[in-house]
């Protein structure tokens, strides 16, 4: 069984590089925007803030350091929750764009894929039949024909580079049972020690399923391999978000919300804020009687080395 969960992390993922700026009027873009929308969510209970940037002209996902280090300090300056910087970055970067930030940046958190994957968006594009900017349906349909690369060795550099080098631990990403066994291929060989935070996804097209059924086989797939090694968090893509994280938390997982995973806070409501979707799975975890965990406590759970050590 994964450890005890005393008290559940709740993770914010600020903007991600999923939604494009015509899907949603409340999607931080600029460094302003992301910078107050990711305080106001940690002040309303996220303690950790899962960060990419966008380029502030016209809202396409963005790897430039320099935009970073635009809100990141901003953010830090203002609340104590763990910074979590994106190694996925966007479709068609190259790992050496994906990986400029947390370099520059070398925070006590990043995100790592744990596998090469289709990462299909192009969906999303029936859905809209005028845009706010000229790249937005491209780019999204240029996923039907692309995927996103996180080889072994892709793997073993981020781990090398980041954890090796600077001390920064991960949030593990695992889109599916085989990402479970490519993470646990790593741990055996002793590349990374526990306590491992997973993230287990559902409901990305190539990944799999938002169902009930799947995140119980998740669950028990982790179990196996990690035993009482790893921290188990539960992330839902789209309208499935609140309902697959609440399930999650009940069996004993942490949660992940924001609108990078979902841009609704109900049933053809748009979230006006990452702070709304915060303020929901908090209201709904303490209704549950469970408690939510403070960046003091996410510290301790997940042994990270400190606000203190990071370039920032």
């Amino acid at each position: 069984m994964s450890r005890p969960t005393k008290k559940v992390i709740i993770t914010c993922a600020v903007t991600g590089s999923i939604h494009t700026p015509t899907m949603s009027p409340h999607l931080p873009v600029t460094p302003s925007e992301i910078a107050a929308d990711a305080i106001a969510a940690a002040e309303a209970g996220a303690s950790v803030l899962h960060l990419h940037a966008r380029d502030p002209a016209d809202g396409r996902p963005s790897a430039d350091p320099a935009l970073f280090r635009a809100f990141v300090p901003r953010i830090k300056q203002a609340t104590d929750a763990v910074i979590n910087i994106t190694t996925g970055g966007g479709l068609g970067m190259s790992i050496e764009q994906r990986l400029a930030a947390a370099l520059d940046l070398r925070p006590e958190m990043c995100s790592l894929n744990m596998g090469t994957m289709n990462f299909a968006l192009f969906p999303m594009a029936d859905r809209y039949t005028t845009w706010k900017h000229e790249w937005e349906k491209p780019f999204l349909e240029a996923s039907r024909d692309s995927f996103v690369k996180n080889t072994f060795k892709d793997i073993e550099d981020i781990i090398g580079m980041l954890g090796h080098a600077h001390g920064t631990r991960f949030e593990f990403e695992c889109y599916d049972v085989g990402h479970l066994y490519n993470l646990a291929f790593i741990a055996d060989r002793g590349l990374i020690q526990p306590p491992f935070l997973i993230q287990t996804i559902f409901g990305v097209l190539g990944g799999i399923g938002a169902d009930p059924e799947n995140l119980a086989t998740m669950r028990q797939a982790a179990d196996r391999l990690f035993g009482d090694r790893y921290h188990w968090s539960i992330l839902a893509g789209g309208r499935r978000q609140m309902q697959l994280v609440t399930m999650g938390a009940i069996m004993g997982g942490h949660v992940r919300v924001g609108l990078e995973d979902s841009l609704y806070l109900g049933k053809g409501m748009l979230a006006r804020s990452n702070a709304e979707q915060v303020g929901r799975i908090r209201r709904i975890l303490e209704d549950l009687s469970l408690e939510v965990a403070t960046p003091t406590d996410v510290r301790e759970m997940l042994a990270l080395k400190g606000s203190d050590k990071v370039a920032f």
